[in-house]
């Protein structure tokens, strides 16, 4: 069967204007052109469409889809295993979050009172699955799979106590940078102070610890504006600074 333009953009759920920027940059060309002039597709075009928002959907750029499906090594039965994992993973999150809504609703509903342990499983899953949505594929691409698994079966692990603990260390941190901030000196004792405070906050989640990790983490403050922004809202600079104190502190340790 084939689609003309219109039909597989009401099919597929994306606007004609889409399906016309994926084939002027070479990512899902029509099948022919008609007579006319229109664009027709046919079912392996839908098939590679299919493909291509499911991988937008996991967070892939247009360029790196490009590159994925294009790619006659790369594995995508493995690739889509892979993702099918992430997503029951995340589905089982949700379901945990629907889970603890409905038990608060519960306790608001009938007077009836949660257990501690109900309350804080769902702060946990949320704060997990929330860092999974905005930085899951950068962190898996440079510490892979397996290591984020790890870090987050720790984080899940964490006791009541020991979840406080990180989140008062990560606004202990915060405080102290700011401070050390001022002085304009990553080297200075408190930046390194800093320095030691987020190595020690990392060691909630991280099964492991290098100063080559560290350091490889703090580059990603002043690489990606996503995380650059969690520090810099706090005060414009304090991510670049964070950095510098890490970079610091990680080569002492290396030498």
């Amino acid at each position: 069967m084939e689609y003309s333009i219109n039909k597989l953009s009401q099919l597929a759920g994306v606007s004609t204007r889409t399906l016309r920027y994926y084939d002027e940059i070479g990512l899902l060309e029509p099948k022919r052109i008609s007579s006319s002039g229109y664009r027709i597709y046919g079912k392996e075009e839908l098939k590679l469409l299919q493909h291509i928002l499911l991988y937008k959907e996991l967070g892939f750029e247009l360029l790196t889809i490009k590159q994925i499906i294009t790619d006659p090594h790369f594995d995508k039965r493995r690739a889509l295993l892979s993702h099918r994992e992430k997503l029951l993973e995340q589905k089982k999150q949700i379901d945990a979050l629907i889970q603890n809504v409905n038990k608060t609703l519960d306790s608001l509903e009938r007077r009836t009172e949660m257990a501690d342990t109900e309350r804080f499983e769902g702060f946990k899953k949320e704060k997990l699955l929330e860092n999974e949505k905005r930085y899951g594929k950068e962190i898996c691409d440079k510490y892979g799979e397996d290591t984020v698994e790890k870090a987050n079966k720790k984080f899940m692990n964490l006791t009541e106590e020991e979840f406080k603990e990180q989140e008062q260390l990560a606004q202990d941190i915060i405080a102290n940078l700011k401070e050390a901030f001022k002085t304009d000196d990553p080297s200075s004792e408190l930046a390194q102070k800093c320095a030691e405070m987020h190595k020690k906050w990392l060691l909630y989640f991280w099964d492991q610890y290098t100063p080559e990790m560290h350091a490889n983490l703090a580059k990603m403050y002043v690489e990606d504006e996503r995380f650059t922004q969690y520090y810099d809202k706090e005060q414009p600079g304090l991510a670049k600074f964070l950095y510098e104190a890490i970079q610091i502190y990680t080569n002492q340790k290396r030498t």
